[in-house]
């Protein structure tokens, strides 16, 4: 016959097997939801490094063609002031070779007219390279926001 205390010992071995059977249990599970926190914080942090590497492409193309959008600007101003000054020269010309006061104030006329025309025609082709750099540089910036803001509409 079994003894108190080989009851006791068995029961105490059935209680330590259990224990040990539940610990297994939630070290397991403890193991597998460390592992996946881990793996999902890897996933975001890759998504937030790719996210901010497209971000960076885009500061860098928007920093580009602005440099670009710059680099045409000064060139066409530089074109514009050789070509004035040389038509200012063309006319200082006409002027002392004028043989009468009438003949000075139609050079004039004639040279005002056409130097307000030339300006005209270059600022608004200034402002067209202006507005052209402009939407050039911003163009990779909207697309990043767009972007964004897409990803967090996908993720509500």
């Amino acid at each position: 016959m079994a003894t108190a205390a080989d009851t006791a010992a068995k029961e105490t071995v059935k209680t330590a097997e259990k224990v040990k059977a539940t610990t297994e249990q939630y070290t397991t599970a403890g193991a597998k939801a460390f592992k996946d926190g881990v793996e999902k914080s890897l996933a975001g942090l890759n998504e937030m490094n790719t996210v901010s590497k497209q971000n960076l492409e885009a500061l860098v193309a928007s920093a580009t063609a602005t440099a670009k959008g710059a680099e045409s600007l000064g060139a066409h101003a530089m074109a514009y002031s050789k070509s004035a000054v040389e038509k200012h020269v063309e006319a200082a010309k006409a002027f002392t070779s004028a043989r009468s006061l009438q003949e000075v104030i139609e050079l004039q006329s004639t040279y005002a007219k056409s130097a307000m025309e030339t300006y005209m025609a270059e600022m608004n082709r200034a402002s067209e390279i202006f507005s052209s750099t402009v939407k050039g540089a911003f163009r990779p910036l909207n697309e990043r926001a767009t972007a964004m803001v897409e990803t967090l509409q996908a993720a509500r």
